[in-house]
């Protein structure tokens, strides 16, 4: 599997992009425990072309995380455009990726991310000049559609008896993107239900489509990955909401519980190495607050709190070391 010039190992996995979840430190790990291709955070187009200070921070990357994607998203085709030449010009990313799932009020409800689906022909002239502008390439990352009624016909050709994204995925390949991601739901169900990779399966097993196929949703394991790879035969899989806290999941190999606290220690210090105390933390604690690590640690609570309120990275530490005490006593007993 090929995206522009870059060569891919058969069933490579990629980190998802994800607003306040994939940063730099987080990357980093994910890329070192196995992930192909990691995303940063959703960079707004206007907020980049205003040198908003918070979004121009997300255009910082590692060498040692490359191959690394920057997510664009906006409503505005001029805006986008002109965000697309910024990223290319300032972070020389090796991917431009267009947002045209995110499902969120504050995006969708103005337009931008998956409200795109209600716009499809603005969405593929977005696509269009963006891939005209810059030489680095374009990948899209969308839904199956808006709501249910595109899962069984198209706004782009209502006359096909096809679902939405059949249409869509063939019109944005003619655009010239490198790469398409499915996310398995509509914009209406947002993150509910099961995620549906049948269509996912019928986009990529469409004779008229040469270009990747990356699927997402509801992966939770390596296991789950390969269940798709088998089943749906989609050249890449995206994980998201499962890497909370755990960047591990890529590993082909078990860690310990002691190799996992170490991880996130480390993934502390990158973080405020890498962007400064008060936000390293902030990054951090996040993903302390969220990982799957904790859960079963009885009355945890008053410590996750603890966790999302540190300040320093030595008070932070000292609670994640805390912790690490809780659960060897738990494993130790549990060995009894």
């Amino acid at each position: 599997m090929k995206i522009g010039n870059i060569q891919f190992p058969d069933r490579p996995l990629f980190l998802a992009p994800m607003e306040d979840v994939t940063d730099i430190g987080f990357r980093m790990l994910c890329k070192r425990f196995g992930a192909q291709m990691v995303y940063t955070e959703f960079v707004s187009a206007e907020a980049l072309i205003r040198s908003i200070k918070s979004t121009v921070n997300k255009l910082n990357i590692a060498d040692e995380e490359r191959p690394v994607g920057i997510q664009i998203y906006g409503r505005d085709t001029e805006a986008v455009v002109e965000a697309a030449k910024i990223v290319e010009d300032q972070a020389h990313p090796d991917v431009i990726d267009l947002n045209f799932g995110c499902p969120v009020k504050k995006v969708a409800g103005k337009g931008a991310g998956a409200g795109m689906l209600q716009n499809l022909p603005k969405l593929l002239d977005i696509t269009k000049q963006v891939v005209d502008a810059v030489k680095t390439p374009v990948t899209v990352k969308t839904r199956l559609g808006w709501n249910a009624e595109d899962l069984t016909s198209s706004r782009l050709n209502p006359e096909s008896g096809r679902a939405q994204i059949i249409d869509l995925a063939e019109a944005l390949q003619d655009c010239g993107i490198q790469a398409l991601t499915i996310h398995g739901r509509t914009r209406a169900q947002m993150y509910t239900g099961d995620a549906d990779w049948t269509l996912i399966g019928e986009v990529k097993n469409n004779p008229k489509i040469h270009i990747p196929i990356i699927g997402n949703g509801d992966i939770k394991s390596i296991e789950d990955a390969n269940k798709a790879f088998d089943t749906y035969s989609v050249d890449a899989v995206m994980i998201g909401r499962a890497t909370f806290g755990c960047p591990w999941l890529f590993s082909p190999t078990p860690l310990t519980l002691d190799e996992k606290i170490d991880t996130l220690l480390e993934q502390l210090h990158i973080n405020v190495e890498r962007l400064d105390e008060k936000r390293g933390i902030l990054h951090t604690r996040r993903h302390l607050a969220a990982s799957p690590l904790f859960k079963g640690i009885p009355d945890f609570r008053q410590t996750r709190i603890a966790m999302l309120r540190a300040e320093t990275v030595e008070g932070l530490t000292k609670i994640i070391e805390d912790t690490r005490v809780m659960l060897k006593g738990m494993e130790s007993q549990d060995h009894q």
